[in-house]
């Protein structure tokens, strides 16, 4: 069954008149969502612990910030815009002794609500807000006058109004400029880390370095290897973006297409879709929700390893040099954590 589409026609910002929306946590999506709403003339406060760095950051975007308690206790919509592995810390500390009847609990994904990392009470909104982009990409594009597509769901609707406060809350940040998609916490949650997993971040890397190391343990060279594995990527999901698979493969060569439909189902064949029916099924279990919240609650020892192990791939150099050639190549320093509690 298809999904239910909004456009900015299907939406209102009139659920939120009147109201106060705190964003907890300023990092790429909370500055995003904040910004946006600010600008769309919603009266936003910025929720964030003493000592963060972001206060000065946000302070300087005219927002009031307050501690994360005092931002519950003001706000009667709550935007929850940290970690999934942080959330049932800051939930349990500064949240949920400050939620009374009435209030929103918002999300941009539906991790710990589904997996149940924390239990919100009966009587508030439990909804969902989640663009398909990063931060930066919402924003980017409200203030192009566009918007980037955009999923909302609701979990509890204890004013009767709730898909209507999603609703409005999509429009403010430009979501409704993209279209509004209704889905589930489930639907959400499962079909998102299956696509990180197995696809766009999981799947996209392993190929990439197999089809590297093929190469250069054959005896080519790594240049050549990098070019035709990794940098003309690129292409090739600009192409599908544009105009799905079937006008990227009318943009290419017709040897290039005919390898592409004779030889991809031989790569990516049965014993490959095996495998993302056997992830699709633990993430369905909740078994990797738990081993990813014991991997962090034990210092992610793993990730840490695998990252460096990652980092140090032959390719990483390789792509280094040469992007240091290609002057319209952004630069991007890599450290850090990508998405800490701001």
């Amino acid at each position: 069954m298809a999904a239910k589409i909004y456009t900015e026609s299907d939406a209102s910002l009139e659920p939120l008149k009147g109201k106060t929306c705190a964003v907890i946590g300023f990092g790429s999506q909370g500055h995003a969502h904040a910004l946006n709403l600010k600008e769309s003339g919603v009266n936003v406060i910025v929720g964030l612990y003493p000592g963060s760095k972001s206060r000065a950051v946000a302070e300087q975007r005219g927002f009031k910030v307050v501690d994360t308690a005092e931002a519950v206790k003001e706000a009667d919509v709550i935007m929850i815009a940290v970690p999934d592995t942080v959330i049932p810390k800051v939930y349990n500390a500064d949240v949920a002794p400050n939620l009374t009847e009435g209030k929103t609990l918002l999300f941009s994904h539906g991790f710990a609500v589904h997996f149940k990392t924390i239990t919100p009470p009966e009587n508030v909104n439990v909804i969902m807000v989640a663009p398909k982009g990063p931060g930066h990409l919402v924003r980017r594009q409200y203030t192009e006058g566009k918007g980037v597509p955009t999923l909302i769901a609701i979990y509890q609707d204890k004013s009767g109004n709730a898909t209507e406060i999603a609703l409005a809350w999509a429009k403010g940040i430009g979501g409704t400029r993209g279209g509004v998609f209704e889905t589930t916490f489930k639907e959400e949650t499962e079909t998102d880390l299956f696509g990180e997993q197995v696809v766009l971040c999981g799947g996209t890397t392993a190929l990439v370095k197999a089809g590297f190391e093929t190469l250069v343990e054959a005896g080519y060279q790594p240049e050549m290897a990098y070019f035709e594995c990794l940098h003309e990527l690129k292409l090739i999901v600009d192409l599908m973006f544009e105009s799905g698979i079937a006008g990227m493969r009318f943009s290419i060569s017709e040897t290039a297409e005919y390898g592409d439909v004779s030889v991809g189902p031989k790569i990516i064949d049965e014993h490959v879709k095996e495998n993302m029916r056997a992830q699709l099924k633990r993430i369905q279990s909740g078994e990797f929700a738990k081993e990813w919240t014991d991997e962090y609650n034990a210092g992610q020892p793993n990730f840490n390893r695998l990252r460096k192990e990652g980092e140090a791939h032959q390719i990483e150099e390789v792509g280094g040099r040469l992007r240091s050639l290609m002057s319209w190549v952004k630069k991007r320093e890599i450290g850090g954590s990508q998405a800490s509690y701001e």
